[in-house]
């Protein structure tokens, strides 16, 4: 019997009583970071938390709408600064990111994309058409703003 307590959270017992190991999930150190398959990965699932990230700038952005023009001035005054600015081009890039991502993962889902090359091909087409769309979203935003 070990003394080790973390013992306890992998034996197991199957429906007739018998003990058994219950297997070890790996751990992100085995994992190498630098491949493009997992990079992606963990890319997606940051990008979900920065996008939770600006689902909360969006919802001080309405409740200082909603409370008045002191409260909204702050608020403005924020996004417009370089700090808000990049808070929101982060939120942006997490956004088209995400989308792309989920995109890939959807023709995945289809049984599409399996081939080493072919996954390498639509990860390339994600983070490129993630630079595009961002890029693209700020000049289309700040014509706007400016006209």
């Amino acid at each position: 019997m070990s003394n080790d307590s973390r013992e306890a959270l992998m034996v197991g017992r199957r429906s007739d009583g018998s003990v058994v190991r219950r297997p070890l999930s790996p751990h992100l150190q085995a994992y190498d970071m630098l491949q493009m398959s997992s990079l992606l990965s963990i890319l997606h699932r940051a990008s979900g938390v920065a996008l939770t990230a600006g689902v909360l700038l969006l919802v001080w952005w309405l409740v200082a709408l909603a409370s008045g023009p002191a409260a909204f001035a702050a608020v403005q005054w924020f996004l417009g600064s370089f700090l808000g600015l990049l808070v929101l081009f982060g939120v942006t890039v997490a956004g088209w990111y995400h989308t792309l991502a989920g995109i890939r993962h959807l023709a995945w889902d289809a049984g599409y994309g399996f081939r080493i090359e072919q996954m390498y091909r639509s990860g390339r087409l994600v983070v490129i058409g993630t630079a595009v769309l961002t890029l693209l979203t700020w000049v289309l935003a700040i014509v706007a703003w400016v006209s």
